[in-house]
């Protein structure tokens, strides 16, 4: 992080002093794009879910990065689940693109990595996709819901940061609006079942 900052504050300091731009300087300058993840970023490590991580395989990338949900309660509690995030150049006028790595049995995620996530669309009829004033941190931590909701502990109902993530992401662990909509019909079908199918899925692909 500190290295692309660092960045940003030397090519600032340089524009004032040039008094003619080339086509190869202009390809060379940092995006807005880069200018508000160096921000954002710092304010996601700040404020992170206790159970997720963040990793940035490459600190003068920003725009990529790994998450890691560890959820501690619920269907999916012991589980470890890796999600990769790809921010675009049209950031933040685009929301960034997100995919699960760990293959899993969830009603709003496919088995192929695919997410159901109001946030993340870009567009929305009902004020719940994603808007420019929209950061990094709201998407790990819509993510992170995606682990709470049906089958979370009620002693955790009255925590703050439960109601925090139920007041910005309704989609919370979402059955009546599901992408894998198998998942979703198997729930309610045998609910032990599918926790026994969660738990499966868990031991082979999310430890």
């Amino acid at each position: 992080m500190l290295t692309l900052a660092s960045k940003l504050k030397r090519d600032d300091g340089l524009k004032g002093s040039r008094t003619s731009a080339t086509m190869s300087d202009s390809t060379r300058r940092v995006s807005v794009r880069d200018k508000l993840l160096v921000k954002e970023v710092a304010d996601l490590e700040a404020n992170l879910p206790c159970t997720c991580k963040v990793h940035f395989p490459d600190p003068n990338k920003l725009h990529c990065f790994q998450l890691t949900v560890i959820p501690d309660e619920g269907y999916y509690q012991g589980g470890k689940f890796q999600f990769e995030t790809e921010v675009p150049d049209a950031y933040n006028m685009v929301p960034p693109k997100v995919k699960c790595l760990t293959r899993i049995w969830h009603p709003n995620i496919t088995e192929t990595g695919e997410i159901c996530l109001s946030l993340l669309r870009e567009h929305s009829i009902d004020g719940t996709g994603w808007a420019p004033t929209r950061t990094l941190k709201d998407v790990v931590w819509g993510l992170n819901s995606l682990f709470t909701g049906e089958d979370c502990d009620t002693r955790q109902a009255d925590s703050p940061v439960f109601t925090l993530s139920f007041s910005l992401f309704k989609d919370l662990l979402n059955f009546d609006d599901p992408l894998n909509i198998e998942a979703a019909e198997h729930h309610l079908r045998d609910k032990e079942d599918f926790r026994n199918k969660v738990d499966d899925y868990i031991k082979r692909y999310a430890r």
